[in-house]
């Protein structure tokens, strides 16, 4: 067993060090962003308009809302990596490591809106006729000969095997720990609890993961962008020397101060691409698969509603973990483990205000984690689904989904070490062939986007680009 750890370890410190898919992902973010001219800045807030005033559209085929389609994508990236992950970022690499979030964040704004734009594209219907789509598609299809093949099926095996661990297994186990340290709830009868409610919304497919995140997902958002304003809001006299610290620290790294590690420029800049795309999942090629199930005949306007998911999840939640931790001034505690950060954060914090909302700090955060997670799982299902679909077809999906569902039971109960390893190798070996097609498609894209805002029409709701001559 340890042969094997080592082995995974080491597998891991290539796909996601330095010269393999960091590179790889700010360098394909930065190409999108160049060749799509910054779309990301400038139609941003026409997109959150699509994305929570407009909601849907009326024509088009698809099985889920604009806005279903998003909150399921957030589901599946709103979760313990915003909490733990921008934790153990900050940790590790410091302050400057949230610096790296954001540019990642930022570019990966472009990947997102490019993944989604060809899940649309690209889509087609399954066995049952729902709208199935995502980078196995737009691989398979979108690039000629056995190359476009090959990458696709290697995404879709990475991608139904990483559902299994980095959407299932780790998150049901971060839930069973939160409520055993907090609520003395034994592991067995979390897992137990998770399995039921989650098969009951896994059995009904994208609709009912599509509504059931839609209805959680704001809620869960919006309550911890307030506790962690409160926190921000009692320490607002050091948040100018918490933004001047995280720039200065990005490009100088942080000297050893107390029990904390220190960092170089180099880890800090490795540990926040990697926690950014973890949070994000920016070139990971998952969102585009949520993306393919919305009603719309518009991939370039489900596109840029997609591309906000990005903008919410990096550069709102995870940067207001980050700050917490920071303006706190735990991450200089010399504690690697994120969810204690951000813990430890939330409790100085909160104590500012009210003794007892401070005690009450480790409750609200494991609340939090366990509701994010929760909905991180039935994101990935979806995930996973179209993911076995593509390779076996659709009578394996209800196999898929049940044994997708026990694993929330094991994953509970289970120790998970080696896991959590295998499940990021997956998740990079899955990055590996959607990035390559990204930059490989990306003429498609820039066409597309092209298309569609050269009529001075595209700002009405109701525009339809039209059909090439």
């Amino acid at each position: 067993m340890e042969q094997t750890v080592s082995l995974l370890e080491d597998l891991s410190s290539i796909i996601w060090g330095p010269w393999v898919l960091i590179p790889l992902l700010l360098i394909t973010g930065l190409f999108l962003t160049v060749r799509l001219r910054l779309l990301q800045f400038h139609k941003l807030f026409h997109a959150l308009w699509l994305a929570f005033v407009r909601r849907k559209e009326t024509d088009g085929e698809g099985d889920i809302s604009h806005y279903q389609a998003l909150s399921t994508a957030l589901a599946a990236t709103v979760g313990v990596g915003n909490i733990a992950g921008a934790g153990l970022a900050i940790g590790i690499g410091g302050p400057g490591a949230l610096f790296w979030m954001w540019m990642t964040g930022l570019v990966g704004m472009a990947t997102k809106y490019s993944e989604a734009l060809l899940g649309v594209k690209y889509r087609q219907r399954d066995g049952v006729g729902k709208q199935s789509g995502g980078p196995m598609f737009y691989l398979k299809n979108g690039l000629s000969g056995g190359l476009g093949t090959t990458l696709g099926f290697l995404f879709a095996l990475f991608g139904a095997i990483a559902a299994f661990g980095i959407g299932n297994g780790t998150q049901a186990n971060t839930v069973a720990q939160q409520l055993d340290e907090n609520f003395a709830i034994a592991p067995w009868v979390s897992g137990v609890v998770m399995m039921v409610l989650i098969g009951i919304v896994v059995i009904g497919g994208i609709k009912s993961i599509g509504r059931v995140a839609s209805a959680v997902v704001p809620v869960m958002i919006l309550l911890y962008i307030v506790v962690t304003l409160l926190v921000l809001i009692v320490h607002v006299a050091d948040l100018p020397a918490a933004l001047a610290l995280i720039v200065t620290d990005a490009f100088t790294g942080s000297a050893a101060t107390g029990g904390f590690v220190g960092s170089t420029v180099l880890i800090a800049l490795q540990m926040g691409v990697a926690r950014g795309i973890f949070s994000n999942e920016s070139g990971l090629g998952t969102g585009a698969i949520a993306a393919a199930a919305a009603k719309t005949d518009q991939p370039v306007r489900q596109a840029m509603v997609s591309m906000t998911q990005t903008f919410i999840d990096t550069i709102i939640v995870v940067t207001m973990t980050c700050l917490v931790i920071i303006v706190t001034g735990v991450w200089e505690l010399g504690d690697d483990d994120g969810a204690a950060l951000t813990s430890a954060g939330l409790q100085e914090g909160l104590s500012g205000i009210s003794p007892a909302l401070g005690a009450a700090a480790g409750p609200m955060l494991a609340i939090a984690v366990v509701v994010f997670a929760f909905t991180t799982i039935l994101g990935w299902s979806y995930y996973g689904d179209r993911c076995i679909d593509y390779l076996i077809g659709h009578r394996a999906v209800v196999f898929y989904r049940v044994l997708f569902v026990a694993v929330v039971f094991v994953g509970a109960t289970a120790e998970l070490d080696v896991v959590w390893l295998f499940s990021d190798i997956a998740n990079g070996l899955m990055a590996l062939p959607n990035l390559v097609g990204l930059l490989l498609l990306s003429p498609v894209v820039v066409a597309e986007t092209r298309r569609y805002f050269a009529n001075p029409e595209w700002k009405n709701p109701d525009f339809r680009v039209p059909e090439k001559q």
